[in-house]
């Protein structure tokens, strides 16, 4: 597959990208780019919210994930289920109860100025930090598809990803991601299923046998009991609960879209689809990963050291063309329907929470300042993009990513305590509370075996770090606060 034809490939798709911007943005104003003026159709953000879902590093891990940890991936799954059932019954009421723009609007209310700008200062470092860390995934795959050939260096081959980005997204920003993330999903899961049948036809088998083969390998394993071990069911089902609840719930990239649904029960239908679909479309990717392990076994394919090249060095190397070019397609697309999607939540959260952007602002005032924080956001992406390729070290970079989970415990903590209690605060005092937390969680994590008699934390260390955030929020807690 040449460097030519993937280029001619993603070009086309990214004009297509950039006309579906056009049609959308039509008449746009502020109100749309942060809202869509709530009228987004609620089977289209539901289908929309997988690719955002569905990251680029999902796309490559997930499938490369079961060769260490067979289908016990569906254990955090199932987790998920339960947490979007809490979103669409409690949080979402809240959002549009208070007809909120950003959710971080809620802690202003309920606990005062510092709160909130707490709260969305947890967003913007987390959502910057992770999004970067997609793109430099995908930048990094462009490079060796595509400009590395033409001696093009990497900053610009970053620019090139962060700008087209920019140029499909400034104007119609929220209402404008609904559709192109429609878009996006689709190419992802169209690679994931052609994968699957090339795999299929390979080793000449049809789609009914793929459950006995499975079943019959040694990649069959869903349920692990041990409880000191970090894939544990019920720390998996847990965190996998809470890891929804904070990072979509309590997260304003995702919650954005699920606002601009018409009304409540369009949002909670999109949440109850969204959350089915998303549960078959891990099935695929964990499906997909046992065929390629599989496939790697029966072809003689050595599998790579690290487990997270193994879909991108059969699909560039050992398929057909066609669907080399869907990895391609795919990758670039998951990768990007998270990042634009949080490119715009970045602008909205910054422009309302911090900038204070109001009904009686001038409309021109709020677009040029809205254009400029999105120009801002995008080079603050770029600088962090250069800072982890100057690192160089997938170790590093790897636990950079990591740390950035650990700031969605204090967003666990303050909406928890807001919603579970009917105490005020010291406002002043919850930064300090907030910021102390993840590194009490973090020295926690790395001593857990010496102090807990070998037990291992996995991603319940965001249950941690919420609860010491709550328990935080409690000591610095004083009279119930007064019903009106």
């Amino acid at each position: 597959m040449t460097p030519e034809l993937v280029f001619t490939i993603i070009a086309l798709y990214f004009i297509l990208l950039i006309v579906i911007g056009r049609l959308t943005s039509r008449h746009a104003n502020t109100q749309v780019f942060f809202t869509a003026n709530r009228q987004s159709p609620w089977f289209v953000v539901a289908f929309g919210m997988i690719g955002a879902s569905l990251s680029g590093i999902t796309f490559i891990s997930v499938p490369g994930e079961v060769g260490n940890s067979n289908f016990e991936y569906l254990q955090m799954v199932f987790g998920y289920l339960a947490g979007y059932v809490v979103i669409a019954t409690i949080l979402m009421p809240l959002y549009y109860r208070l007809n909120l723009v950003t959710i971080y609007g809620y802690l202003l209310g309920r606990f005062g100025f510092w709160s909130y700008k707490t709260g969305a200062f947890f967003f913007l470092l987390s959502r910057t930090v992770g999004s970067a860390f997609r793109l430099f995934l995908v930048a990094g795959v462009l490079q060796i598809a595509i400009f590395r050939a033409w001696g093009v260096p990497f900053w610009v081959t970053v620019l090139i990803t962060i700008l087209l980005i920019w140029v499909y997204t400034y104007k119609g920003g929220i209402k404008t991601i609904v559709w192109t993330d429609t878009l996006q999903t689709l190419f992802m899961l169209v690679a994931v299923v052609v994968s699957i049948i090339i795999i299929l036809q390979s080793m000449e088998m049809g789609i009914i046998d793929i459950p006995g083969v499975i079943a019959e390998s040694k990649y069959a394993n869903v349920f692990e009991w041990d409880w000191k071990a970090e894939r544990n069911f019920f720390k998996q089902f847990l965190a996998g609960a809470f890891i929804t609840i904070v990072m979509t719930g309590l997260d304003q990239d995702m919650m954005q879209k699920n606002l601009t649904c018409r009304n409540i029960r369009d949002a909670q239908k999109n949440m109850f689809w969204f959350s089915i679909i998303l549960v078959l479309a891990n099935v695929l990717f964990l499906t997909l990963g046992a065929l390629l392990y599989l496939y790697s076994e029966n072809h003689g394919v050595g599998i790579p050291g690290r487990t997270d090249d193994l879909f991108p060095l059969l699909a560039l190397n050992h398929f057909s063309v066609t669907v080399g070019v869907l990895f391609i397609l795919g990758i670039v697309a998951a990768a990007y329907s998270s990042a634009d999607s949080a490119l715009t939540a970045l602008t909205t959260s910054f422009c309302v929470d911090f900038l204070n952007f109001d009904d009686r602002m001038e409309e021109k005032q709020k677009h040029d300042t809205r254009v400029k924080v999105h120009i801002g956001f995008s080079i603050l992406i770029f600088g962090v993009i250069m800072l982890f390729s100057m690192i160089n070290d997938d170790s590093v970079i790897t636990s950079l990513f990591k740390a950035a989970g650990y700031t969605y415990g204090p967003l666990l903590g303050l909406f928890s305590f807001g919603m579970l209690t009917k105490k005020a605060i010291k406002d002043q005092w919850a930064p300090w509370v907030c910021f102390i937390s993840p590194v009490i969680s973090y020295l926690i994590n790395l001593n857990s075996e010496a102090w807990l008699g070998g037990y291992r934390f996995g991603f319940e260390i965001l249950i941690l770090n919420g609860l010491l955030t709550f328990l935080g929020l409690w000591a610095i807690s004083r009279s119930p606060i007064q019903s009106s």
